[in-house]
């Protein structure tokens, strides 16, 4: 079990009975409100392609909704105000900098050419582009990544709960996945999609009041939160200036290949996500899939700089103490009513993030894993129903090594980078040979990531000469330049023939 984080320095809810009554009836009532939005979504549910992409009829504000909700969730709010507080804008490169541009580059480069191909899957695109070895292996890898990115958001929330109203983490956790497992395994993509939508202009409405009341603080801005800023900034750059800098100061291989890698990652790593790209399948043009990306990477960034002024504002008015700057800030400037807003915003975030995070190898898992097993083929809304549960229990299991929340979501996109990342862009703009490139460049980039990810965790029980050559690279880019090589050398081994079609 995780062991539980020390918060003596931490505030908790110190709300009057009345009050807490009131958050106690709010919470219950958004919670039968989303409720009641899955069940009239099941009535859109007629086949499996209503459950897993929403018959591809998502107009455009549904289809940014979603997207938006799947990104903006507990790596976005507290790990980035945590990094910010500890490490500056270096430590936010990955989210939300570079988590932002690959919602870019995905809508600019990839959404046209995977929605015309209408997939239901990420792996069905390998077994399109390469043929069913690639589709089996694909699958298996890209399932277990998202353990990690469901296991951030649970903890995320149950941390909240712990922190407001005293619930042991590991029973907050079990509460924040059971309301998650409802909410999925009802209605399926337009559960989620409809959910998400009312979720994320709650979550937003909600870090907006959180930011305007700390800028506005006597201490910042003393009513005017444009003030506020500049002071923080101001600040900041007195006291920390290294915490203003996006390019590390140093100039050194140790300094710049992180850097990099976190740059890279971020920004190709969820190009093969079937998060994202379920949401790609389900629009309902290439048009609208392509400007819904494109949208929900723009507000992304605007509204994922807000967790990280807070980070930065907490270094202003409370410079000592290790704290988690989202909950301490909310406790500390946000009145009985407006912090009973921001708790249900908080909620909203989470929730919706992970609903999509459980959908996405739900999916995968029950339309290209399960329906190959003998006597599971027919049933298949039952089956992925039966998936959500699956991948749930599987959420809950990673949340036990106590890893942080950025670390969490670092795992989650160097898997998908290092294994998938190439075949799917030498699926889309190259001409594949056969299963061969697709198979030997996604063992030989899960494996090299792997190995190198390893050496980097041992701590120096590895003699020193080894640790030092291997761990000067990242073990990302290890992954990602064994998959290249992996996809060149089955590219020479196949002989030139048409591509395979499903």
């Amino acid at each position: 079990m995780m062991p539980p984080v020390a918060r003596a320095d931490l505030p908790t809810l110190d709300l009057p009975p009345h009050a807490m009554t009131i958050l106690g009836w709010t919470l219950a009532g958004y919670v039968l409100f989303l409720l009641a939005i899955s069940l009239y979504a099941t009535g859109k549910v007629k086949d499996e392609a209503d459950y897993l992409v929403a018959g591809r009829r998502l107009p455009l504000f549904l289809a940014w909704g979603t997207l938006m909700a799947t990104w903006f969730g507990a790596a976005s709010m507290f790990a980035a105000a945590e990094k910010a507080r500890e490490q500056g804008l270096l430590g936010v490169v990955l989210d939300p900098f570079a988590c932002a541009g690959t919602l870019v580059l995905a809508g600019i480069f990839f959404a046209r050419p995977l929605w015309r191909m209408e997939l239901y899957t990420m792996a069905d695109f390998h077994r399109v582009r390469y043929g069913k070895p690639a589709e089996i292996v694909g699958a298996l890898i890209q399932v277990p990544s998202y353990f990690s990115w469901i296991a951030l958001q649970y903890t995320a929330l149950a941390k909240i709960l712990e922190l407001y109203f005293g619930v042991p983490l590991m029973t907050g956790i079990l509460v924040v996945a059971a309301v998650t497992l409802v909410y999925t395994m009802i209605g399926g993509m337009w559960s989620v999609t409809l959910t998400d939508t009312v979720q994320i202009v709650v979550g937003m409405l909600g870090l907006v009041v959180l930011v305007v009341a700390t800028l506005s603080e006597p201490a910042l801005g003393d009513g005017d939160p444009f003030r506020g800023l500049g002071v923080v900034f101001r600040r900041v750059a007195e006291t920390h200036p290294d915490h203003l800098h996006l390019v590390p100061a140093e100039l050194s291989l140790a300094a710049i290949l992180p850097w990099l890698a976190a740059w890279v990652t971020g920004l190709f790593g969820n190009i093969p996500g079937q998060d994202l790209q379920q949401r790609v399948f389900a629009s309902k043009s290439p048009d609208t899939a392509m400007h819904a990306c494109i949208l929900a990477g723009v507000l992304y960034l605007l509204f994922g700089l807000m967790p990280v002024i807070l980070g930065l504002s907490s270094l202003v008015t409370h410079p000592h103490g290790a704290i988690d700057p989202v909950g301490f800030l909310a406790g500390e400037y946000l009145s009985s009513g407006m912090l009973v807003v921001f708790v249900v915003a908080v909620m909203s975030m989470v929730v919706s993030t992970a609903t999509s995070a459980v959908l996405a190898p739900a999916t995968i898992l029950g339309h290209n894993l399960l329906a190959r097993v003998p006597g599971l083929g027919a049933g298949g809304l039952l089956r992925d129903r039966i998936c959500v549960v699956l991948i749930s229990v599987g959420g809950i299991a990673m949340t036990l090594p106590g890893k942080s929340l950025m670390e969490l979501l670092d795992v989650a996109l160097s898997i998908q980078l290092v294994a998938l990342f190439v075949p799917v862009a030498m699926g889309v703009y190259g001409r594949p040979r056969g299963w061969l490139p697709g198979v030997l460049s996604m063992l030989a980039g899960f494996g090299a990531w792997l190995v190198t990810f390893a050496i980097e965790h041992l701590d120096g029980r590895l003699p020193w000469p080894l640790m030092e050559a291997v761990t000067i690279i990242p073990s990302d880019f290890w992954g990602l330049g064994f998959s290249i090589a992996g996809y060149a050398v089955g590219q020479a081994l196949s002989p030139p023939r048409p591509q395979l079609v499903a």
